[in-house]
């Protein structure tokens, strides 16, 4: 398991694909899957940038961890911020034109659809959310 403290800022969203892309790479991941990660990872991230600690900013913590067989991998994302679970949020109707649907919850649909797993809890003042992706 390795993993990288941060300021939660956008101008550090290069460092967060970075640090988790060398991960993947070192636990052979798929391209497919890596640009899947990607996506979500960025989704994630800029999301506790924008929202956590508004206005201010804080830390963030990003783990990654790569199941001892390679067959998986988990992403969290730690901050102090206001506590927020993303999953509570229900689905946007993607059935609707894109101008009659609501604003926002696109990117965490996407997150939804595109990892094998996702888990949210607030423990001790923490937002934890974890990504799962099957190698």
């Amino acid at each position: 398991m390795k993993e990288l403290d941060i300021e939660a800022l956008v101008d550090n969203l290069d460092k967060v694909m970075e640090f988790v892309d060398a991960e993947l790479e070192d636990a052979n991941c798929p391209m497919k899957i890596q640009m899947q990660i990607d996506l979500a990872v960025e989704e994630i991230f800029v999301n506790i940038a924008n929202y956590a600690y508004d206005p201010e900013t804080g830390p963030a913590t990003v783990r990654v961890e790569v199941d001892p067989d390679g067959s998986a991998v988990r992403i969290t994302f730690i901050d102090h911020g206001v506590p927020y679970d993303p999953l509570a949020k229900s689905d946007p109707d993607i059935t609707q034109a894109a101008d009659e649907r609501q604003i926002g919850g696109l990117g965490i649909f996407l997150v939804k659809k595109t990892m094998d797993d996702i888990r949210y809890e607030y423990v001790n003042g923490s937002n934890i959310l974890t990504l799962k992706k099957n190698l």
